[in-house]
């Protein structure tokens, strides 16, 4: 993120307001101010939506996820990634990762 985003993003976050949208909000972060971006989003009064891959990041900051599986099948799940994940592991068991190699050859 560029200087100038950066200093836009504080401002919303500081001032505040309803919904605020992250693509990618970790990239080219230190972990200082990674630290400071959660904590930012942990105190937003309103509704933040973050598209990233960051499967830490997303575990420490969300509360719901939306899920885009990749067959076509989107899942609302309430709770944090890591949560989503264990559920996910349990549910499809040993058909986690299967047939993977021969879908995205």
């Amino acid at each position: 993120m560029e200087q100038t985003g950066r200093k836009k993003l504080a401002k919303i976050l500081k001032e505040g307001g309803n919904v605020l949208f992250l693509d990618e909000p970790t990239n080219d972060l230190d972990i200082n101010r990674l630290r400071l971006l959660e904590d930012a989003i942990l105190n937003f009064g309103g509704c933040v939506m973050i598209i990233c891959h960051d499967r830490f990041f997303l575990d420490r900051v969300c509360t719901h996820i939306l899920v885009f599986e990749g067959d076509g099948t989107v899942r609302w799940f309430e709770g944090s990634f890591r949560d989503y994940e264990n559920w996910r592991e349990k549910e499809l068991g040993d058909r986690l990762f299967g047939d993977r190699w021969s879908r995205y050859r």
